[in-house]
C-alpha cells in the first residue's frame, strides 16, 4: 500500500512538473555583430570590386562568442573545425598560404578595422570567418512514467529535446572589404530524454549538432570555391592580377607556348 502510495505521488509531481517547465541553450558568434557593431557603419559601407592578387595569403578565424553560454564550442573543437575548413584550401592552385588565426586576435566589435590588423600581422588577403547559432530546448510532457520493477522505480524517457545549428564560413577580401562567398552548414537533431539526465543530452545533441552543421558546410564550401572560379571569369565579381612568384598564370602560359611550337614544326614537316 505505501508503495502504491509513493507511486501515486510521484507520478503527480512528474506530470505536474512536466506541464510547466521548459529549458533553453543559446550558443551563438554572430558575424553581423563583429563586423557592423553600429547601422552607421554598414550604411555608410561604399561597395567596390575586389582586386586580388594570386597566389592569395588566407586567414581563417572563427568570430568572437556573442555570449558565454555552456554549448559554446570549446578551444579544440574550434581548431579541428578551422584544420577542415583550411583543408578545403589547401589544394586550390590560385592559393599560397592558409593561416590558422585564434580568436584571441579578434575582439567582440572589432570589425573590418581588426581585419586589418590581422592582415598586415599574419600578411593575409583574404579572411575566412566561421560562425555559428545554435539553439537547444528541452520540453518535458506527459510522456515521462514511474514504473515499479524488480530493481526498483524506473522512468521512461519522455523530456522532448530539439537542437538546431547553423555553421557558416564568409569569405572576405580585407582591402575592399567585400564578400567574396560563402558557405552555410545547417542540422536539427532530435532525442528524447530522463529530466535527471537532460544536461549530458544537451551536450551530446550539441556536439552531434555541431558535427553534422560542419560536415554540411564543408561541403558547401568545397561546391562555393569551385563556382567562385567560374563567377570570377564569366561574372566579373573581382579583378585579378597575378605577381611575380605566382607559377600557376606562368604555367599555362608556357604550355600553351609548347603546343604552339610542336603545332608549328608538324606543319614544317609536313610541307
Amino acid at each position: 500500500m505505501k508503495k502504491l502510495l509513493s507511486f501515486l505521488l510521484m507520478s503527480t509531481l512528474l506530470v505536474g512538473c512536466s506541464a510547466f517547465h521548459q529549458k533553453e541553450e543559446v550558443a551563438s558568434s554572430s558575424l553581423i555583430d563583429f563586423l557592423y557593431p553600429n547601422d552607421t557603419e554598414y550604411q555608410t559601407h561604399t561597395p567596390a570590386t575586389p582586386h586580388l592578387t594570386l597566389p592569395l595569403n588566407i586567414g581563417i578565424a572563427f568570430v568572437p562568442n556573442t555570449n558565454y553560454g555552456k554549448l559554446n564550442l570549446s578551444a579544440k573543437q574550434k581548431h579541428d573545425i578551422l584544420t577542415q575548413v583550411k583543408s578545403e584550401f589547401s589544394d586550390l592552385g590560385y592559393v599560397n598560404r592558409i593561416e590558422i588565426i585564434s580568436d584571441h586576435y579578434l575582439k567582440s566589435g572589432g570589425g573590418f578595422d581588426n581585419l586589418d590588423q590581422l592582415s598586415r600581422i599574419y600578411n593575409v588577403d583574404v579572411m575566412a570567418l566561421v560562425s555559428y547559432d545554435q539553439i537547444a530546448r528541452n520540453t518535458q510532457n506527459h510522456a515521462s512514467l514511474l514504473y515499479w520493477t524488480i530493481a526498483g522505480l524506473y522512468l521512461i524517457p519522455g523530456d522532448q529535446n530539439n537542437t538546431q545549428t547553423f555553421v557558416d564560413t564568409a569569405v572576405f577580401d580585407i582591402k575592399s572589404r567585400q564578400l567574396l562567398l560563402r558557405a552555410p552548414g545547417v542540422s536539427e537533431v532530435d532525442s528524447l530524454s530522463t529530466a535527471v539526465g537532460v544536461e549530458d543530452n544537451f551536450y551530446e545533441d550539441s556536439n552531434q549538432g555541431f558535427e553534422l552543421a560542419v560536415s554540411d558546410m564543408v561541403v558547401n564550401l568545397s561546391s562555393e570555391l569551385e563556382t567562385f572560379k567560374i563567377r570570377v571569369k564569366e561574372e566579373n565579381i573581382a579583378k585579378v592580377s597575378y605577381s611575380n612568384n605566382y607559377s600557376g598564370g606562368s604555367l599555362s602560359w608556357w604550355i600553351i607556348a609548347l603546343l604552339t611550337t610542336t603545332w608549328w614544326f608538324r606543319r614544317r614537316s609536313k610541307a
